[in-house]
């Protein structure tokens, strides 16, 4: 079983996550709606259906058996450094000269 569905993941569902899916759906997941009470191993899924060349076609909410859900990409991490930042020289100005 997987774990909690995050921002950015990419998911494959067929019949195994829901008898809805006849035709295999790509999802870019923005969210899991934590706060919809299901059944037990139900879960409520806001995102993004992906086309064929990987752009959104349209926003959905969908209601899936968590064993179901395949995970083709996961979310990316955030992994930068924060960059060092120099005190930016100051110079005097004279006003109205």
């Amino acid at each position: 079983m997987i774990g909690a569905l995050r921002a950015g993941d990419v998911i494959r569902l067929t019949r195994a996550a829901s008898p809805q899916f006849v035709r295999p759906l790509m999802i870019r997941v923005i969210r899991e709606l934590a706060d919809r009470h299901t059944y037990h191993g139900w879960v409520w899924v806001e995102g993004y259906e992906l086309g064929r060349n990987g752009m959104a076609l349209a926003k959905r909410e969908l209601f899936l058996l968590r064993e179901g859900v395949r995970v083709l990409t996961p979310a990316p991490t955030n992994t930068a450094q924060s960059a060092t930042r120099r005190p930016v020289g100051r110079t005097p100005v004279r006003a109205g000269a």
